[in-house]
């Protein structure tokens, strides 16, 4: 493997990879030319990266694994399914779209991550974490009852393997025993680093050397001779019982084999190619290095999990903070007043600002892996005992955990604090990680109380109310900074349901802001002269205020960062019903599709959502 010390800023000299089209083109190379590939495809990888942004480590780590199940497999006839997607640039490179991959996670450019109305080559769509088992299996059984000899290919990270649902791909494949290759990409790492029991499973497998020895000196060579088949599996199944720390995908049901080089070109042609004429569920267990082949990405893999433009408009943005710094510095502060305080997050410690506080209070925080549902039914046990949880999530992925959040913690009215980052759109990641209908879901719960803060001292007032509620609440924040205003120090709650008067103009016409975008609501307001009202509450509403300005209006119109459909406007409308105020509205949100991916401001403007666009709405709405 060729090293680089630093990320390309000119365009590459690669003469294998410019004969490569498509993955039939790789399937003449000999040995030799699929590694040259490999180094000349890190070293693309790395300056398209630089040039557009984008997910990096976990991509650098799979380039010889793509390279040779490209070439063994006959895609896009067989099913190729990667997991979460991070690690997919390669395969998009690949794939027909390398002239374009400096396009990705921009407007109108390639997604971030696999999607079938991309590629033929994409055989399911992905975004979120575990799901390529459960997707592969469905697909193999569906390709063992037609006539077409497909392969079914399922490539999946030992952190997305800490999830539940894995698990349960993993037990009915064992039941139902298809044709299908699951590999376990082993980089010791997710985003954060993996934690938990079976993190640690991996790793002593990892550092079974005479494991590894054996596998690859012994059993390989019983396995190629026919007469020997049974004593073959019979000496298998011993030496891995012996020197293996458990046997828990072969009690699955699955035929475990590894570990082995995932970089190592040549074993796994060896490997992966015998392994393609086995019958029955195979899982190839591969060791890898996240941000394999540049040295700063294989000593700082949380850093160089995704990287902005070398040189481009985000080394510009302003240093103001994000609303993820907000709630770090808020929930350390309250730590310190309150011992009973628990952090609880699903791997996400980075991205929701609770590096500090897991340092300051290790014995107060929690990463319990890729496991959202467990995460909430864990923070309702200590709750249960007197602690007070504080589950930092993202709005995207609390969606997972729907169940565990009504009937382990509202029915019992617990007393759990949900902090939910990036809510509303989230930019270039696009459909899948934007945080779109946790108001719409949240609010139609009984005994939650749910926030919408408009600016970054809004956040810390609304934390603060939100954990000095003696229930179940919600507060929602944007990904990304706000408009930077002055944070107090203060630890100071607002009454439940309190709503804050911004500008009171024409009382005829009443616009009720909820959430982030009370910038564009000002703009709107002023141009247009209207009474401009912050809500900060969806649940419960400010009736009192509602009923002082809605009466005798003509109209409300409702702008939040969320959906339409079951949104905070609708809350306004049933308030409305309820009450017999006649009166008209209008609904601004986000519309109900799913909104492509781009900055976040190209995403607000797609929605419709921008002050200019809101303003020519409204005026020909009133004509």
């Amino acid at each position: 493997m060729k090293i680089f010390n630093k990320i390309p800023e000119s365009l590459p000299i690669t003469p294998i990879l410019d004969k490569v089209e498509f993955p039939k083109d790789i399937r003449s190379f000999s040995n030799d030319e699929l590694k040259q590939l490999a180094d000349e495809l890190r070293e693309f990888l790395l300056y398209s990266v630089g040039v557009s942004g984008g997910h990096l480590g976990s991509g650098l780590g799979v380039i010889e694994l793509t390279i040779v199940l490209h070439y063994l497999f006959n895609t896009p006839e067989d099913d190729l399914v990667w997991d979460v997607g991070h690690q997919a640039y390669p395969h998009k490179i690949l794939t027909g779209r390398k002239n374009i991959i400096n396009t990705v996670r921009q407007k109108d450019g390639l997604a971030p991550f696999p999607v079938i109305k991309e590629s033929e080559y994409d055989a399911f769509g992905v975004g979120h974490s575990s799901t390529s088992i459960s997707a592969a299996l469905g697909m193999a059984l569906a390709n063992k009852k037609s006539l077409d000899n497909k392969r079914t290919i399922a490539v999946i990270g030992d952190g997305a393997m800490t999830a539940g649902m894995a698990f349960e791909g993993l037990s009915h494949t064992g039941h139902e025993k298809p044709n299908i290759l699951i590999i376990l990409n082993d980089n010791d790492m997710s985003i954060s680093e993996n934690v938990g029991g079976l993190s640690n499973y991996f790793s002593r497998i990892w550092a079974s050397k005479l494991y590894k020895g054996i596998r690859k000196s012994g059993s390989s060579f019983l396995k190629n001779l026919p007469k020997a088949h049974h004593l073959a599996r019979k000496v298998e199944t011993q030496m891995k019982a012996m020197v293996a720390p458990g046997m828990i995908f072969e009690e699955l049901g699955l035929n475990y084999i590894g570990p082995i080089d995932g970089h190592n070109i040549d074993e796994m042609l060896e490997v992966i190619g015998n392994l393609k004429e086995f019958e029955g569920p195979q899982f190839l267990h591969i060791i890898t290095k996240k941000g394999a082949g540049l040295d700063a990405a294989e000593d700082d893999r949380i850093a160089f999990h995704a990287i902005t433009k070398i040189n481009g408009e985000e080394s510009t943005k302003s240093k103001s903070p994000k609303y993820q710094d907000i709630f770090s510095k808020w929930i350390v502060d309250t730590a310190e007043n309150d011992t009973k305080l628990v952090a609880i997050t699903p791997a996400m410690r980075e991205g929701s600002g609770l590096v500090e506080f897991s340092k300051k209070f290790p014995d107060r925080y929690y990463d319990v892996a890729i496991a959202e549902q467990h995460a909430v039914t864990f923070a309702a046990g200590l709750a249960c005992k007197g602690k007070k949880p504080v589950v930092a999530i993202y709005s995207t992925f609390l969606q997972r955990a729907y169940d565990q959040l009504i009937h382990d913690v509202a029915v019992q009215n617990l007393d759990v604090t949900f902090a939910l980052d990036r809510a509303g759109l989230v930019g270039e990641d696009g459909p899948t990680h934007s945080g779109n209908y946790d108001i719409a879901y949240l609010r139609c719960i009984p005994n939650i109380i749910l926030m919408t803060p408009s600016d970054e001292n809004e956040t810390r007032k609304l934390l603060t109310t939100a954990y000095n509620f003696k229930g179940p609440s919600a507060i929602r924040y944007p990904r990304g900074s706000g408009p930077n205003v002055d944070v107090s120090e203060e630890l100071a709650p607002i009454a439940i349901g309190e709503a804050k008067l911004i500008k009171e103009g024409n009382k005829n016409i009443v616009l009720l802001n909820f959430g982030a975008l009370l910038h564009e609501a000002r703009i709107v307001a002023e141009d247009l002269d209207l009474t401009l009202i912050d809500m900060r509450f969806v649940k419960p509403l400010d009736t009192k205020i509602l009923k002082k300005y809605l009466r005798n209006a003509h109209m409300f119109i409702s702008l939040e960062d969320g959906s339409i459909s079951g949104g905070a406007g609708s809350a306004v409308q049933e308030f409305c019903s309820e009450e017999n105020i006649i009166i008209k509205s209008k609904l601004l949100g986000i519309p109900d599709k799913f909104v492509a991916h781009g900055s976040r401001e190209d995403m607000i403007r797609d929605a419709g959502l921008e002050a200019k666009q809101i303003i020519k709405t409204l005026e020909t709405m009133l004509e």
